[in-house]
């Protein structure tokens, strides 16, 4: 005879263990299935292995910067935010601060801190947990949740979590089970990209400037449709294209976009937010102070190096010449290329470079004030599985947190 489970949760990232521990805190019996031999490995590499948690934003900033689709988190955050993070964290013996004032971070930057406290949490518990167990199916009568089919053999309980997260980093165990899992019950996945990762360009320069970080940069999509687009902050080039903090954002804007054209075309301010008008007077200066310089070095007095060159050379302009012989055309196409530099994204490297999926089981039949399923009594989501996700900065690490702790709560 099978075991009788308050709750089965699938999926051992940051959702699925709090979910668990805060089920588990209320007395219920917790099943925690994980497909992989070992628990929590998206976990284990967030943030390059220093597991940003989240940030000191208040919940109205925070759901902000999620897009239009932001309030539906309101609920999980009301009851718990980013103090009642670190308050929870603190509980079990993991101290965190805010070096920069803003995003959170484990004092031993290392999120095997993080994974050490919460495994202990799940053995001080006592919350059963079975690794290589992959659910296939989720099982159900009259329209309410009665367990799941794993690879093996089947488990029973009136309620279950998924929180198997998206498709981003396939390496590390992400196959879009939940959305299969979902869809099947009748629950509407939209459309899934690539998001938070690198993109590709057709310029072939920018492999000459990956040695630079370019501050306070503004990135615009240069299509008609799509002109309100853009965002701002530290630019990297690489050697196929760019990346960096505003990159990482940007990219779930653009990866759909790319869906639907060969190529899309976007306009970097690289100068500081300096317009056209004030990059003529700042060169002006410069050659005034000398008239000898080069133009790659009045226009290093802005940018790096290598970039100054390469800009040069885009307005066919010889870098080692003087201002005094570029012809006037060649001059005012070089402050227009400063104040605004073209490049065209034509491709990214898919769901094995992405940090995050955009896009994921519909946000209209989902409760938020539970996280329960609208169409299946007992089942919960929370996390990435669900369409909601947001930029760099724990962002989605935070609201995989306080999702999971309210589908944790079991609200019916």
């Amino acid at each position: 005879m099978n075991k009788k489970y308050d709750l089965i949760v699938i999926g051992t990232g940051a959702a699925g263990i709090i979910s668990a521990i805060v089920a588990a805190r209320k007395g219920k019996k917790v099943l925690l299935l994980e497909k992989l031999p070992r628990i929590a490995s998206k976990l284990k590499a967030t943030g390059g292995g220093r597991c940003n948690l989240t940030n000191t934003l208040s919940n109205e900033d925070f759901m902000s910067r999620f897009g239009r689709d932001g309030r539906f988190m309101q609920d999980a955050l009301r009851a718990f935010d980013h103090v009642a993070l670190r308050k929870f964290f603190k509980d079990i013996g993991v101290e965190t601060h805010a070096p920069d004032g803003y995003r959170i971070f484990p004092t031993s930057h290392s999120s095997a801190t993080i994974l050490s406290a919460l495994e202990s949490e799940i053995q001080d518990l006592k919350i059963e947990l079975i690794c290589s167990q992959k659910v296939e199916k989720l099982l159900y009568e009259d329209s309410a949740i009665s367990g799941v089919s794993t690879n093996e053999r089947t488990f029973n309980a009136p309620n279950v979590i998924v929180a198997t997260g998206g498709l981003g980093y396939p390496a590390l165990g992400a196959e879009g089970d939940g959305y299969k899992l979902a869809s099947e019950l009748g629950h509407r996945i939209t459309q899934l990209h690539p998001a938070m990762m690198p993109l590709k360009t057709k310029e072939a320069w920018v492999k000459n400037c990956r040695a630079d970080t370019i501050a306070k940069v503004e990135l615009r999509v240069a299509l008609p449709k799509h002109k309100k687009l853009r965002a701002n902050g530290d630019l990297i080039f690489t050697n196929n294209g760019i990346r960096g903090p505003v990159v990482l954002d940007f990219a779930r804007e653009v990866t759909p976009l790319l869906s639907k054209y060969s190529e899309v075309p976007l306009l970097l301010n690289l100068t500081k937010g300096m317009n056209e008008e004030q990059i003529s007077k700042h060169l002006k200066e410069e050659v005034f102070k000398n008239p000898h310089a080069r133009m790659f070095e009045l226009v290093h007095t802005l940018l790096p190096e290598a970039i100054s060159k390469e800009l040069c050379i885009l307005c066919d302009i010889n870098p080692e010449d003087t201002n005094a012989k570029i012809s006037g055309a060649s001059r005012a196409k070089l402050i227009q290329t400063l104040a605004w530099t073209p490049l065209s994204v034509i491709g990214h490297d898919g769901f094995k470079m992405a940090m995050i999926t955009r896009g994921g089981i519909n946000l209209k039949e989902i409760n938020p004030k539970t996280m329960q399923s609208k169409l299946i009594k007992g089942l919960y989501f929370c996390g990435e599985v669900m369409d909601l996700d947001g930029p760099c900065g724990g962002y989605n690490l935070q609201w995989s947190f306080a999702s999971g702790a309210l589908a944790g709560e079991l609200y019916q």
